[in-house]
C-alpha cells in the first residue's frame, strides 16, 4: 500500500517578507562580522591617520563622535514627531521634519567615517579592557545596523516595526559607542580636550 503525500502548500502572503527579513539581517551581521574581522586581522600600529584642526587622533575622535551623538537625538526626536509620538506635536510633523530627519542622519553618518576608519586602521580591534571590547564590538555592530536599516527602507514588504527598530538600535549602538570612547576621553585627567 502506497504512502500518499500531502500537496505541498501554497506559499503564503507573509513569504516575501520573511525573505526581505532574512536578508536584511544578513546584511547586517555580515557587515558587521566584516569590519571586525578586518580590525582583528589587521591590528594596526596607533598611527594617526587624521587630525584635522585636533590636537590628536582621540581628539578629532572624541568629538566627531560626540557631534554624531548630537545629530543622532535630533534623529530620534524627529523619527518620534514623524511617527506621531512626540508629546506636543498632534496632526503630523511638520514638513520639514522628515528632511531634517534625513539630512541629520546622513552627516552624523559622515561624521563617524574618519572616526571607524581611525579605530579599524589604526587600532584595530581589542578586546581588552572591557571597555574597549564593548567598544569595538558596539562600533562593528552599528554599522552593522545602518546598513540593515538602509536596505530595510528601500523594501516595501517588511513589517512596519522593522524601520523603526533598526534605526532604534543604530542610535543605542551609538550611545554605547559614545560612553565607551568618548565620555571615557572626556572623563581622563591629563589629556588636551582640542
Amino acid at each position: 500500500m502506497g504512502v500518499t503525500q500531502a500537496p505541498p502548500s501554497p506559499p503564503t502572503a507573509t513569504a516575501p517578507w520573511r525573505w526581505s527579513l532574512a536578508g536584511v539581517t544578513a546584511l547586517g551581521l555580515g557587515v558587521a562580522a566584516a569590519l571586525a574581522a578586518y580590525a582583528d586581522a589587521h591590528p594596526g600600529d596607533g598611527a594617526t591617520l587624521l587630525t584635522l584642526w585636533f590636537s590628536g587622533m582621540l581628539q578629532l575622535k572624541a568629538w566627531f563622535t560626540t557631534a554624531a551623538l548630537v545629530l543622532v537625538l535630533v534623529q530620534v526626536l524627529s523619527a518620534l514627531a514623524m511617527w506621531g509620538r512626540l508629546p506636543g506635536v498632534r496632526g503630523g510633523a511638520p514638513a520639514g521634519v522628515a528632511l531634517l530627519h534625513r539630512w541629520s542622519g546622513v552627516v552624523a553618518f559622515l561624521l563617524t567615517l574618519p572616526v571607524a576608519f581611525q579605530c579599524v586602521w589604526s587600532l584595530g580591534f581589542e578586546d581588552e579592557p572591557a571597555r574597549v571590547l564593548v567598544h569595538s564590538v558596539a562600533g562593528c555592530l552599528f554599522y552593522g545596523a545602518f546598513a540593515a536599516k538602509m536596505l530595510a527602507l528601500r523594501l516595501p514588504r517588511l513589517p512596519s516595526v522593522v524601520v523603526p527598530l533598526l534605526g532604534a538600535t543604530v542610535a543605542t549602538l551609538l550611545v554605547v559607542v559614545w560612553f565607551s570612547s568618548a565620555l571615557w576621553f572626556f572623563t581622563q585627567p591629563g589629556l588636551p580636550r582640542v
